[in-house]
């Protein structure tokens, strides 16, 4: 399966990739949205996991312009982020979002997360 990490944070990235690898996925990451457009773009993932707070384009930017033309991604997508009030919650699973978890979080957590999203790993 191809997943796709999208963090501002390269710790963060590192810590999701390797989590993912672990379980079987192959991982491309990206360090803002702009990024992460061009990864969608190359390598079509199933699965996306977005940081909210980024510089040159957020995560709710790049959840809005995947789901529409000329991406038009089915990916699920877990946004992984410090914003904790329930009207982020609601307008990132309005934007398209599948799933959200905040950080700081616990392998189990991820794990929970993803197979609720319906990744049999």
């Amino acid at each position: 399966m191809q997943s796709l990490v999208i963090d501002d944070s390269r710790a963060m990235r590192l810590i999701l990739k390797r989590m993912l690898r672990e379980l079987g996925f192959t991982v491309e990451e990206a360090a803002n949205g702009r990024e992460g457009l061009d990864a969608l773009a190359a390598t079509p993932p199933h699965l996306v996991l977005l940081d909210w707070n980024m510089a040159e384009m957020s995560g709710i930017e790049f959840l809005e312009a995947m789901r529409q033309p000329p991406y038009g991604s089915s990916a699920k997508v877990l946004m992984v982020t410090t914003e904790s009030e329930v009207a982020q919650v609601v307008r990132a699973l309005g934007a398209g979002a599948d799933e959200y978890l905040m950080k700081p979080f616990s392998n189990e957590a991820v794990l929970e997360k993803l197979h609720l999203l319906g990744f049999e790993v």
